[in-house]
C-alpha cells in the first residue's frame, strides 16, 4: 500500500484523473433534472477535463475551467436550463491548486474572477439566494484555508528536506577534511621517516668512504649502521604505504570551479539561505590546491551564515581573480540569530580550519564584523601555492 501510495503521488495526472471522473459521475447525477440534456452533457464531459491536469499546467487549467464554466451558464441560460453542474464544484480544486502551488496572487486572481462568475451564474440562472451565497462562500473558504495550510507544509517539509541535504554535505565535507588531515599528518610522517633515515645514511656513507682504508673498524660500523637504518626507514614505509592504501584519494576530490561555487550557493539557497554569486575572472583554469581552498572557503563561510545569521539570513558571494591571486569576499546580512533549539550545530573550527588552510596554501584570511553589524570573510589566494616539503 506504502508503495502504491509513492508511486501515485509521483503520478499526479493518474490521480488527478480519478478525481475528474469522480466530477464527472456528480455531474452525470444530476443530468436527469437537465431541461436539455444533450448540451447539459457536453459540458458533463468537458469540465472535469482540467482537474485531470491541474497539476501539470496550472493556470492553463484554471482558465480553462473558468472559461467552461462561464460557457456553461451562458448555454445554459440561452437553451432555457437552469440546472447548475456539479462539477462546478472544480472551482475549490483550482482555487486549492493555485494557492497551495503557485501561491496566494495567483489563487487571489482566479478568486476575483470565481466571484464574477459565480455572481454571473446566479444573475443568469438561479438568482441571489442567502442559501447559495453562504454554501459557496463557506466552500471556497475552506478550500482556501486548506490550501494555505498544505502549502506552508509543503514549503516547511522542503526546506526541512534542503537543510538535511545542507548537514549531509557538510558533515560529508568535515569527514572528506579529516581524511585529509590524516593524509597530511601520514605524509608529514612519511616524510620525517624518509628524511631522517635518508640524511642518516648519507652521512654514515660520506664517513665509511673517508675510513675505508684508513679504519676498516670505522668503515664496517657506519656500514651496519647504514643497514640497520635502511631496514628500519623501510618497515616504517611499508606501513605508511599500506596506510595510503586504505582511501582512494581521487574518489574523495569534491567538484571545483564554478560548477562547485554555483552547486554550493544552489544547496544553499534552497535551505532558505538568499545567495548571491558573483564571479570574475577566469576560475576553472587554476591549481587543484588552489581550487580546493577557494571552495571550503566559500562553502565553509556560507554554512557559518545558515547557522548564525539570523531567521533570515543573506549573503553575497564574491569571487575575483587577479593577477597573481585569487579574492574571496563573503558577507552575510547580519541580524539577531535564531534559537538555539533551531540552530545546525557545528563543530566550531570553522573558521580555525579556514586559517589553517589559508596558510597551508600561502594565503590570508580575515573575518569579523563590519560596521553595518554584518559578517564578513574576505580570503586571498595565491594562484601558485607555496611548495610544501
Amino acid at each position: 500500500m506504502r508503495r502504491f501510495s509513492l508511486w501515485l503521488r509521483d503520478k499526479p495526472v493518474v490521480a488527478d484523473s480519478v478525481l475528474a471522473g469522480l466530477l464527472l459521475l456528480l455531474d452525470l447525477a444530476v443530468s436527469q433534472d437537465a431541461t436539455n440534456t444533450a448540451a447539459f452533457l457536453v459540458f458533463s464531459v468537458l469540465i472535469p477535463l482540467p482537474i485531470a491536469l491541474r497539476r501539470v499546467y496550472p493556470r492553463a487549467m484554471a482558465v480553462t475551467f473558468m472559461v467552461l464554466s462561464f460557457c456553461a451558464g451562458t448555454i445554459g441560460y440561452i437553451v432555457g436550463d437552469p440546472t447548475v453542474h456539479g462539477a462546478l464544484l472544480g472551482h475549490g480544486i483550482m482555487l486549492y491548486t493555485l494557492v497551495a502551488y503557485l501561491g496566494r496572487r495567483e489563487g487571489l486572481w482566479y478568486g476575483l474572477a470565481l466571484i464574477a462568475d459565480t455572481v454571473y451564474g446566479m444573475a443568469l440562472v438561479s438568482g441571489f439566494k442567502g442559501a447559495d451565497l453562504a454554501f459557496v462562500s463557506v466552500f471556497f473558504a475552506l478550500c482556501w484555508a486548506l490550501a494555505e495550510f498544505s502549502g506552508a507544509r509543503r514549503a516547511y517539509d522542503a526546506e526541512v528536506a534542503a537543510r538535511l541535504a545542507v548537514a549531509d554535505s557538510d558533515r560529508e565535507r568535515r569527514a572528506h577534511d579529516a581524511v585529509s588531515a590524516e593524509r597530511t599528518r601520514i605524509a608529514r610522517e612519511l616524510h620525517d621517516v624518509v628524511a631522517h633515515a635518508v640524511s642518516v645514511m648519507i652521512v654514515q656513507a660520506d664517513g665509511a668512504r673517508y675510513a675505508l682504508r684508513a679504519d676498516p673498524d670505522t668503515t664496517e660500523q657506519a656500514l651496519v649502521t647504514i643497514a640497520g637504518t635502511g631496514r628500519e626507514a623501510l618497515r616504517e614505509l611499508r606501513r605508511t604505504v599500506a596506510l595510503l592504501r586504505t582511501e582512494h584519494a581521487p574518489d574523495q576530490v569534491p567538484q571545483h570551479g564554478t560548477a562547485g561555487l554555483a552547486r554550493v550557493t544552489q544547496l544553499m539557497r534552497d535551505a532558505g539561505l538568499a545567495v548571491e554569486l558573483e564571479l570574475a575572472g577566469e576560475l576553472d583554469e587554476v591549481a587543484p590546491e588552489v581550487s580546493l581552498g577557494l571552495h571550503r572557503i566559500v562553502q565553509e563561510a556560507l554554512t557559518n551564515t545558515l547557522r548564525h545569521a539570523g531567521a533570515h539570513p543573506k549573503a553575497w558571494v564574491r569571487v575575483r581573480r587577479r593577477t597573481d591571486h585569487i579574492e574571496v569576499e563573503v558577507t552575510d546580512s547580519g541580524g539577531v540569530p535564531v534559537r538555539p533549539e533551531d540552530r545546525i550545530q557545528g563543530s566550531g573550527l570553522g573558521l580555525a580550519g579556514m586559517r589553517e588552510r589559508m596558510a597551508v596554501l600561502g594565503g590570508s584570511l580575515e573575518a569579523g564584523r563590519t560596521a553595518d553589524g554584518a559578517w564578513r570573510v574576505h580570503a586571498r589566494i595565491p594562484l601558485a601555492p607555496p611548495d610544501q616539503e
